[in-house]
């Protein structure tokens, strides 16, 4: 009878570490067919990583319940537990998953890509990095800060980059005394001394915006092409201050005139 009984266990034994042998070699078959699969997707690579993270989890679960069965073990206690721990890490992390949601949804979505130049939950740079947690985004003063996903995805994103060309939008103010013909030919002699300003998709556009107690505003709007904008915006705001120089146009700030009888 004990005889018996052994060579049972050892029989079982043998096949549970068959089991263990032939379903980790088949798991890593399988993960390695997914893999090839997955890289064949055009996204990005961060969520790349994530799917065959998912996908290795999935695949030795299931090589888990499979030696639990063989070796006479209740898997519904294994399949309770995963859902308990599972249950317990969504509620101590909840804050995390959001983050890891509005990553995959940034990385499938792609509103923007590493090395545009964005304005996204808050912050105005170039992007670094598109984590599955968090974006990195270098600012205009070379600080790198690190945004939740969650705030990204959940808020406006205005990409710069995207298109070829920007437009350059900035006003100025002269005087009451100088003719508007005057101001405007003095500001399209500033654009004319600026290389970078390009003619497509509009003109260069100078008009009167708005009359102020001390000074009548001119809108000016010129394009040029993205990697150029801050050249282009500075490289204005000198010329024209350069040119209404030459010209005697005045830009004139708030003051009051007492007529005194």
């Amino acid at each position: 009878m004990l005889d018996t009984v052994l060579n049972a266990l050892k029989v079982n034994a043998v096949v549970i570490a068959l089991t263990i042998i032939v379903g980790f070699v088949v798991a890593k078959l399988i993960i390695a067919i997914m893999d090839k699969a997955i890289s064949k997707l055009r996204v990005e690579k961060t969520l790349l990583r994530f799917f065959r993270s998912v996908v290795r989890v999935i695949v030795y679960f299931i090589w888990i319940l499979v030696v639990a069965q063989e070796a006479n073990f209740d898997a519904k206690y294994l399949v309770a537990l995963a859902s308990v721990l599972s249950a317990a890490f969504a509620l101590a992390a909840q804050g995390s998953l959001s983050n890891l949601f509005g990553g995959v949804l940034l990385l499938m979505s792609k509103p923007f890509l590493v090395g545009d130049y964005v304005i996204a939950g808050g912050v105005e740079g170039t992007v670094l990095e598109i984590g599955m947690l968090n974006t990195q985004i270098n600012t205009a003063d070379n600080k790198r800060v690190s945004v939740p996903n969650s705030t990204i995805s959940s808020a406006t994103i205005t990409n710069c980059s995207t298109e070829g060309k920007r437009r350059v939008d900035v006003e100025f103010s002269a005087s009451y005394d100088v003719s508007v013909e005057k101001v405007k030919r003095a500001i399209m002699e500033a654009i004319s001394e600026i290389d970078k300003v390009v003619n497509e998709p509009t003109p260069p556009f100078v008009r009167i915006s708005a009359y102020k107690e001390s000074s009548i505003t001119y809108a000016v709007r010129i394009w040029c092409l993205t990697a150029d904008y801050w050249d282009v915006h500075f490289d204005l705001l000198e010329k024209v201050k350069e040119s209404f120089d030459r010209n005697k146009v005045e830009m004139t700030y708030n003051h009051m005139i007492l007529h005194m009888k």
